[in-house]
């Protein structure tokens, strides 16, 4: 807890809104609109909207909230999937809970249990291996979520099922990147994003240098941040200086848990389980290339879409819901027709009001009643 403590001292807070604001200042002399800065990560945008750093910040600056929550960018159509493969029954199915009351067409995986389909959440895939030793007569389905950052425990856990002879496990991997992602939003035309808060999660698997081409092909400072108030008001401070200076560069503000070649253990596993799929939709952002993984065939014995020869399903986001728009930054959540009316916490309409880290139901739960006024 000191350790934290460290992470959230008022004094140093103080300086930084000042720099922060000095910096800020400067830059508004030449600029005609705000700076605009998009913290890739869920985990950042809950800090923000807890610690009301938003409220401290000039004007001239605003955040805008990425696509890098795992949860907020599930498809409906793969809910779907998860709840046909959990209303066999022989199946029990598994996942992290923050899957479970993100809204698929046929409705939640929590409803889905409801009904009666025998769906069990775990914290960890080595939770659901244990549930196969222990169940040699049900199928134990892994419903496997998330970035880079939970990709390699997914695939060490299918790597020693395979070296237990465990024949009763498989997954519905819906694990997925952020590099291609970012790479597809820096692409749109209309992309007004200024520089990013880099999420410090992933990159602790995936090292500093895949984000090299924000910087160098699309001209964006990249600043990888750890998940305190004073990580996240020093790395603005960090892009905010570069762009005064005219640069762009990767900087590694949580260098303390970051290295610069990422975890090779864990980047091993991936490539050794893992391969890309050609497409993956993902929720509000439509289907973008080479995003997503799914299993080697040297592993197709744990694909549970093989398995089941499950047909995928696809659904589309419902008009009224404008994931897509916060989770590119061209809209704050408080935008969307349906925030804190149609779409509450209780009755999320988007997943972008489920998860913890999504930036609606951040911002429903620190700012709901006032903004919704």
């Amino acid at each position: 807890m000191r350790f934290s403590e460290a992470f959230r001292d008022p004094a140093l807070a103080e300086k930084l809104f000042t720099e922060i604001a000095r910096t800020a200042e400067t830059l508004a002399r030449s600029r005609k609109t705000p700076v605009t800065v998009m913290e890739v990560c869920g985990g950042h945008t809950h800090t923000i909207f807890r610690y009301g750093l938003k409220d401290r910040l000039p004007d001239t600056i605003e955040f805008a909230h990425g696509p890098g929550c795992p949860v907020c960018v599930l498809p409906m159509g793969r809910i779907d999937d998860a709840i046909a493969l959990a209303r066999r029954p022989d199946v029990i199915l598994t996942t992290f809970g923050d899957a479970m009351r993100v809204p698929g067409a046929q409705g939640s995986l929590l409803q889905a249990r409801a009904a009666g389909a025998d769906i069990r959440m775990v914290y960890s895939p080595l939770d659901a291996l244990e549930l196969a030793r222990k169940n040699p007569d049900r199928e134990i389905v892994f419903f496997a979520l998330g970035f880079e950052t939970t990709a390699p425990s997914t695939a060490l856990t299918v790597l020693r099922a395979a070296r237990e002879g465990i024949q009763n496990f498989s997954l519905l991997c819906q694990h997925i990147l952020i590099v291609p992602t970012l790479r597809a939003l820096l692409e749109q035309p209309d992309f007004a994003v200024d520089g990013f808060i880099g999420p410090g999660h992933v990159a602790m698997v995936t090292g500093t240098h895949p984000y090299e081409f924000v910087a160098s092909t699309f001209h964006r400072p990249f600043v990888v941040a750890g998940f305190e108030p004073l990580d996240i008001l020093q790395s603005l401070l960090m892009v905010l200086r570069q762009l005064e200076a005219g640069q762009a560069r990767v900087e590694n503000q949580y260098a303390r848990v970051v290295p610069p070649e990422g975890n090779p253990a864990a980047l091993a596993a991936m490539r050794q389980v893992y391969e890309t799929r050609p497409d993956t939709a993902w929720r509000g952002l439509g289907t973008i290339a080479f995003s997503g993984l799914q299993l080697r065939p040297t592993w197709a014995a744990f694909d549970a879409e093989r398995r089941f020869a499950l047909t995928p399903h696809t659904v589309a986001d419902p008009a009224s819901a404008r994931c897509g728009d916060v989770l590119t930054g061209r809209i704050r959540p408080t935008a969307c027709p349906a925030f804190g009316r149609d779409c509450t916490p209780d009755a999320p309409l988007g997943a972008l009001m489920v998860s913890s880290e999504g930036a609606c139901a951040a911002c429903y739960d620190y700012e709901g009643a006032r903004q919704v006024a």
